[in-house]
């Protein structure tokens, strides 16, 4: 089949507009649209002229003086088991290998979990460290370092067990999808300190999550506002170069026409997302002379390519911690980092809660620490705050998928009721745990923490009253945290 080129195909989409039956197809529904338009008013501003020169990523305001500027989310996507990692429990020890009591199971939904399984102990050694006396495993070889930095959240809990809902009610506030990312609404409520990047960026490593890019989605707020997902190996962001006939004259000529048309079709039928468009055309022209550079990581010294132990040209976590760095001194308000190897059923030797949770934290340790050394020593960890975590916990007992206590390895089930999160960098009191779980680590009985408090911790440490901080959608105001939340003061 010949190959269309760009002017071929620009002259066919003109043309089929040209039509009767697109007149027919289509415009009808426009007719009426039209008609209520100029009944409605359109959606101009008080003053009756159109708002086609407002920015979108202008610098906004808080509801009140932020204690940081941007934030850095690392979602660990499979649920980390935290009773290996941070939560200590020596009681749990002793019960390794016991069938686990009815009063564990009855009422409880669990998503492998059949039959009575047998409680399995925390496979990892623990130490303190620090003033703080924080506790860490010895799967952790570099993060003990920053023990007196780090907050804990340690009764951490959710209302889904099953990964992509939770995912979803951990990133949005809801377990169904079409609503705002955590990201979305900060930048729809801060804008963006640079004009040529996106205000919001995620980087993934790994397979994609679960829920796909819902995490990162605008939901009902104007699609500018969505995350932009970047990548550590080959082009940066999909389609960032032009076509081959295309120089970069031709397509700074080519969006300024098309958007002159588009501020024709907003002056006659007000569609906020025609705005939406005009900005997108706009940054994605700048943003193919200022992200590549942004992302390529080869010119960073080698001390601090043996600081995150990166692999160059290679799509890694560590690259993407190295990146994340690189994106905040551009002034990008959110970076989301998403790595998916959490998963630990322990369904074969090296999937468990022993080897394979031990090689995961191998894997990131050293990046993660150096993320959060490098932003200290360049001045930014004073207004960024770090948000570390999976969307729920794991259960005491083993997992007992076939039923029979006769698997040979050791991985955990999802657990709604508590689970270990940590947080670091602005407004954040360093060294110290809020909450506490029971002896086996299965219910918090201690500052338990829900998914919507912490949403509106994250939001108060950017500057927003998260009960005021709504948008209107489907005749209400909707906010991140829904109808409940409230502010984990204690760790401020």
């Amino acid at each position: 089949m010949k190959r269309t080129s760009v002017f071929e195909e620009a002259f066919f989409n003109e043309a089929k507009f040209n039509t009767r039956r697109h007149f027919l197809k289509k415009c009808t529904s426009g007719l009426g649209g039209l008609a209520i338009s100029s009944i409605l008013g359109g959606c101009l501003g008080n003053s009756g002229h159109s708002i086609i020169d407002e920015n979108p990523f202008a610098v906004k305001p808080p509801h009140f003086p932020a204690k940081a500027k941007n934030i850095i989310f690392l979602h660990m996507e499979g649920a980390p088991s935290q009773l290996e990692l941070f939560d200590y429990k020596p009681e749990l020890a002793k019960l390794d290998g016991q069938l686990c009591p009815q009063s564990l199971l009855e009422g409880k939904r669990f998503a492998f979990i059949k039959g009575v399984p047998k409680m399995l102990g925390p496979q990892a050694s623990f130490q303190q460290y620090g003033q703080s006396g924080a506790w860490f495993s010895d799967y952790f070889q570099h993060l003990p370092q920053l023990a007196d930095e780090l907050t804990f959240l340690k009764a951490m809990h959710t209302d889904e067990f099953n990964h992509a809902p939770a995912q979803l009610f951990m990133h949005t506030g809801s377990a169904r999808v079409g609503r705002p990312s955590l990201g979305s609404w900060i930048t729809y409520g801060l804008g963006s300190e640079n004009q040529n990047m996106p205000a919001y960026m995620v980087l993934v490593s790994g397979s994609e999550p679960s829920a796909g890019k819902y995490l990162w989605g605008n939901g009902f707020l104007p699609s500018v506002y969505q995350g932009v997902q970047c990548r550590s190996k080959g082009d940066p962001v999909l389609y960032i170069n032009n076509p081959g006939e295309i120089d970069s004259l031709m397509r700074q000529k080519s969006i300024e026409t098309i958007n002159k048309i588009n501020e024709l079709t907003y002056d006659e039928i007000g569609d906020p997302e025609t705005l939406t468009r005009i900005s997108q055309y706009e940054m994605a022209f700048r943003m193919q002379t200022e992200v590549p550079e942004t992302m390529d990581i080869s010119d960073e010294p080698d001390y601090i390519h043996e600081m995150y132990c990166t692999e160059k040209g290679k799509a890694t976590f560590a690259n993407n911690c190295l990146l994340a760095r690189k994106l905040i001194e551009k002034g990008v308000r959110v970076v989301q980092l998403f790595d998916r190897r959490w998963d630990n059923h322990g369904t074969d030797a090296g999937s468990g809660v022993d080897i394979g949770l031990r090689r995961n934290v191998q894997y990131v340790d050293k990046a993660i620490t150096a993320l959060i050394k490098d932003l200290k020593q360049r001045g930014l960890l004073d207004e960024t705050l770090i948000v570390w975590g999976g969307e729920f916990g794991r259960t005491p007992m083993m997992e007992n998928r076939a039923g029979d206590n006769n698997t040979p390895f050791k991985g955990r089930d999802h657990h709604v009721d508590a689970f270990t999160m940590f947080m670091a960098g602005a407004g954040i009191k360093k060294g110290y745990s809020h909450g506490e779980t029971d002896e086996i680590g299965y219910y918090g009985i201690k500052g338990k923490t829900h998914i919507h408090d912490l949403q509106a911790t994250i939001m108060h440490i950017m500057g927003f009253d998260h009960e005021k901080f709504t948008f209107p959608f489907q005749g209400r105001n909707f906010r991140l945290t829904d109808v409940s939340g409230k502010v984990i003061r204690e760790i401020l």
